[in-house]
């Protein structure tokens, strides 16, 4: 009887050393993952291209008209209208073209409508993975970032849905800028026009990214203040396979009736980005698409598209140059606003820092993507309200991608809300790659 306890007590000490070291190799395999704050600080962050980002089936609307329409034929989605300028450049392969169709949200500006859409915004909280598939930990506490009451209440609080004052008007900012743009085309008496956003929050949804897949940052007391997700794992995690289920965020939203396809859905993480394969290539911050589903007879089998984004709340400090707080949701929102469905071609344009030399050349109507790049201008727009400074982005207007010399914008202006931050247009008449056709 006593040896029999003997070797009991043996094997429960050769299970604990066992334990004890599978414990130090996870420990040790997600300090591998752990990264200072100061290497954070010395990455880029940039907004996904509305192409490297798309999903469904994107078809060719074949709009070229010289007047305003209303709604893309055959299509469920949110309200929208388009339309089309006349410059002289280069299509993607470099093809000359002079008419550039585009469909915005909303309606025609000469119209004097108000549209309201629904702004469901759904939080997502995300978890880091171990080998075994449970939540690591660091440091004593679970690898888990939620999207907080604190922060949502900040979101619906932001100038994204609240009035603030611009030169504009007064208003919402997606709305003032709308309307900025087109100050030539909307009425000036009578029923004024406006596209306005009505925000709810929904249930929270959750995503959580297996091991190899991620990294974490953490502050000078070792307390971990950002994830960085490959980008890859995340559009598998975040986006529904055919047929849709609850296992995504985007599926289980879908299937909830928590955002349908006449909404601009917002999916707002906390201080959550994407890296492309590797770490290097950080920092994606956002990113606006659309999920395409097919149609059925409740709907006249037209095709279905969910207008969405993903945005990550960023707290302060952590990146250069002012990105903090609602500076990636406002560049989202702002590019869904003109170029919902991402398909806006416009000529070649080239955006260039004249002081750090960095640049955007691309050929989209995607109005964040020509402000990001200008550090030296400080790409982001202080609004102080409802107790806090929020950070959006300056936008590129209109005028700056139709080439419209001088700019048939209010003031003037290529830019919104700060009218200095774009000076002067894009070189023109660009071949692919933003070079000078000769």
């Amino acid at each position: 009887m006593c040896h029999r306890s003997n070797y009991l007590l043996a094997t429960f000490a050769i299970v604990l050393s066992a334990g004890s070291m599978t414990a130090s190799f996870a420990q040790d395999a997600i300090a591998s993952k752990k990264m200072p704050l100061s290497a954070l600080r010395q990455m880029k962050t940039h907004l996904a291209s509305s192409n490297a980002i798309r999903f469904g089936t994107t078809k060719n609307t074949g709009i070229s008209t010289t007047a305003a329409t209303t709604g893309i034929a055959g299509v469920d989605s949110l309200a929208n209208w388009s339309d089309s300028f006349t410059a002289p450049g280069f299509d993607s392969v470099g093809n000359p073209q002079s008419v550039w169709p585009y469909t915005m949200v909303g309606g025609p500006p000469e119209f004097g409508q108000t549209t309201v859409i629904k702004a469901p915004i759904v939080p997502v909280a995300v978890d880091l993975l171990v080998a075994d598939g449970t939540v690591a930990v660091f440091n004593g506490q679970p690898l888990t970032f939620v999207t907080g009451p604190d922060i949502l209440q900040n979101a619906v609080n932001s100038p994204m849905f609240q009035p603030f004052i611009y030169t504009s008007g007064v208003g919402q900012f997606n709305d003032q800028m709308m309307r900025a743009q087109f100050w030539d085309r909307i009425p000036h008496s009578g029923p004024s026009w406006h596209v306005l956003l009505n925000p709810k929050v929904k249930a929270a949804r959750r995503i959580q990214v297996p091991f190899n897949s991620w990294f974490f940052f953490v502050d000078a007391n070792n307390n971990p203040v950002l994830f960085a997700v490959d980008v890859n794992t995340f559009v598998n995690l975040f986006f529904p396979a055919f047929p849709v289920t609850n296992g995504t965020p985007i599926g289980a939203a879908e299937l909830a009736g928590d955002i349908t396809t006449r909404d601009m859905s917002t999916f707002l993480f906390n201080n959550i980005v994407l890296y492309d394969t590797t770490l290097d290539q950080c920092c994606i911050i956002g990113f606006h698409t659309y999920d395409f589903e097919p149609g059925d007879k409740k709907n006249g089998n037209r095709e279905r598209r969910f207008v969405l984004n993903y945005s990550s709340w960023l707290s302060p400090g952590l990146f250069s140059f002012g990105f903090e707080d609602i500076t990636p949701w406002s560049h989202e929102l702002n590019e869904t606003f003109n170029d919902p469905f991402v398909d806006n071609a416009t000529p070649w344009w080239l955006s260039v820092d004249p002081f750090f030399g960095s640049g955007n050349c691309q050929n989209n109507l995607e109005t964040g993507d020509v402000v990001e790049v200008l550090d030296s201008s400080v790409p982001t727009y202080s609004i102080a309200m409802n107790g806090r400074t929020y950070h959006p982005q300056n936008e590129a207007l209109f005028s700056w991608f139709a080439f419209q010399s001088p700019s048939h914008a209010h003031l003037g202006a290529y830019s919104f809300p700060d009218e200095t931050t774009l000076p002067a247009l894009s070189p023109g008449n660009l071949l692919p790659g933003c070079v000078p056709a000769p």
